[in-house]
């Protein structure tokens, strides 16, 4: 069977995505008609690459348009497009529709996404992840072109945490895309993938920070760990990932334990920098710089510059 990682005609590549990118979900609070006032800021700063997720607001494929249309070059990425969202048919048509509007210029991340997310919020249920994605992508892979100049597929990435998942992005797509991990797991990632960060299937990691002026104000951090991840804490593919990762449930309180906030949130560009550079030397393509601002639903635009102007270059 052909590939998802033979068959993309732009692999998720250094190139296209850089080293340090960003990852957000704050676009969801923009109003449509300020996002290219938002993404031209973002461009201006350097980013090369920009990630957004999909659990329950904008569509994945229309958001990714809609931020497309309103820049010259960045490179975005579904972190991650949820399966159960559409099927594969549609994510297919979709994924080359936007391949040909913007060659090179977009990588599709696909995940299982959270049986709470998927039950609720969506009605469907909840099938064991690595069968669950395997049925996805041979779907996927059995889809065509069916409309003229729409031959190529974006790159494909996985949301991947364990070493079934991991196993599954290296032979079947352009890499994967894990999300809250340990320079340690991406290191093991990189082990399982093959390759190096600077060929090789993509790893492409988030890592989350804090930034804002009074940082060192330990509330101020506090604050902004707690509510990134008082959701996350509540999710078994998460607490399972920290488990292997070496956390245990005292560390799964909502909001996580000041020793999850400390492993998992940077406080400060020179932490920040550091964190960054470990996981690029544990083999990450790409580091997806997640900032974490006062607001969830606001971007964190001076602090994009903050990083920007200690990370890139």
């Amino acid at each position: 069977m052909t590939s998802l990682r033979d068959s993309a005609s732009h692999p998720a590549g250094r190139e296209q995505l850089g080293r340090v990118g960003l990852w957000t979900g704050s676009l969801e609070g923009v109003p449509v008609a300020r996002i290219p006032d938002v993404l031209g800021e973002v461009e201006d700063q350097g980013w090369d690459t920009l990630w957004f997720g999909e659990a329950v607001g904008r569509e994945a494929f229309t958001a990714a348009q809609l931020y497309l249309g309103s820049t010259r070059r960045l490179v975005f990425g579904t972190g991650i497009a949820n399966i159960y969202g559409r099927d594969a048919s549609a994510a297919g048509s979709a994924a080359r529709t936007i391949e040909a509007m913007h060659p090179g210029r977009f990588v599709l991340g696909l995940g299982v996404s959270h049986a709470p997310l998927v039950e609720r919020h969506r009605g469907h249920n909840y099938g064991r992840p690595l069968a669950a994605m395997r049925e996805y992508l041979d779907a996927l892979d059995g889809t065509g072109p069916l409309a003229s100049g729409e031959e190529a597929m974006p790159p494909v990435v996985l949301a991947a945490l364990g070493p079934k998942m991991l196993e599954l992005s290296r032979d079947r797509t352009a890499g994967a895309h894990p999300y809250l991990t340990l320079p340690e797991h991406t290191a093991q990632a990189r082990e399982i993938l093959g390759g190096t960060g600077e060929e090789g299937p993509a790893l492409i990691v988030e890592h989350a920070a804090v930034l804002a002026e009074g940082v060192e104000d330990d509330d101020v951090w506090r604050s902004r760990a707690h509510e990134h991840l008082n959701v996350y804490t509540g999710l078994p593919n998460y607490r399972n990932s920290w488990t292997r990762q070496g956390f245990d449930e005292s560390d799964y309180v909502r909001g996580g334990s000041d020793r999850l906030k400390q492993a998992l949130v940077t406080r400060g560009l020179e932490a920040t920098r550091a964190r960054v550079q470990e996981h690029l030397d544990a083999g990450a393509s790409t580091v997806l710089v997640q900032v974490l601002g006062e607001n969830m639903l606001v971007p964190p635009v001076a602090d994009w510059r903050i990083a920007a102007e200690g990370l890139l270059g």
